[in-house]
């Protein structure tokens, strides 16, 4: 069975411009052209446009989505579901939280009442790191780096946050083809790395090094940025080592 783009692009959600872009090139191509040009997709298809909307939902590129697609086995497609699940489920409760609390609040103030201070804040997301950054670099660089984040541009935002997501994603491909860290290639991606860096803080060769060595060093970074995999974290490090010794 299949559908028509029109059928697709109701039922997905995406226009049938973007289909067609996707096809363009090469990220998604139907099934089928008619003879009056229209495109027909399948069920592979859809499941694939399906695993597209995901990974562009985590924020990563065309480009970096088509890379990823194109090297990832069933087995991993099921892991990167499985991840993207926990987390909206996460999600949701986070958000189920923030929907109580402003519940409550408009209900005391309708009644003259008052809440207590952690209910006033109950869903709000907090830096877990912010306490340990000021007792190891002191307040003034942690507040120079929230005042680097008041002047931000959507862009910067946007780069802000899913740039980390990106990195990790690229060069967890780029390790897989088996590219040296000195490949420029890698050093594209560790130059990304580096521009979502500066956007908190502008680190010397010296302190990018160090911070190399932190996601190593550090059980939370390694399994924030390797997902288990602590080789693809000493790949970053090393192509970071690269990066200061040639740019900083």
């Amino acid at each position: 069975m299949t559908w028509s783009i029109a059928e697709v692009a109701k039922a997905s959600g995406v226009t049938a411009r973007t289909l067609r872009h996707y096809h363009a090139i090469g990220l998604l191509e139907p099934v089928r052209t008619a003879p009056d040009g229209r495109r027909y997709y399948g069920d592979q298809e859809l499941l694939k446009l399906q695993q597209i909307l995901l990974l562009r939902d985590l924020g990563l590129g065309l480009d970096v989505v088509a890379e990823v697609i194109a090297h990832r086995s069933p087995r991993d497609t099921i892991e990167v579901l499985g991840k993207h699940k926990e987390w909206l489920l996460r999600e949701q409760l986070r958000l189920g939280r923030l929907v109580r609390t402003v519940e409550s609040t408009i209900e005391n103030i309708e009644n003259g009442g008052e809440m207590a201070p952690d209910k006033v804040f109950e869903g709000f997301e907090h830096n877990p790191y912010e306490a340990e950054a000021r007792e190891r670099w002191g307040d003034e660089v942690v507040d120079a780096g929230y005042r680097k984040m008041q002047s931000w541009s959507t862009a910067d935002a946007e780069k802000a946050k899913t740039g980390y997501v990106r990195v990790h994603e690229r060069l967890a491909v780029l390790k897989a083809e088996g590219a040296d860290v000195s490949d420029q290639r890698v050093q594209d991606v560790v130059q990304l790395h580096f521009e979502v860096t500066s956007l908190f803080w502008t680190p010397t060769a010296e302190a990018y090094r160090g911070l190399a060595q932190l996601y190593v060093d550090d059980e939370r970074f390694r399994r924030n940025i390797g997902s288990g995999d602590d080789s693809l974290v000493e790949y970053l490090r090393d192509a970071m080592d690269v990066y200061a010794e040639a740019n900083l």
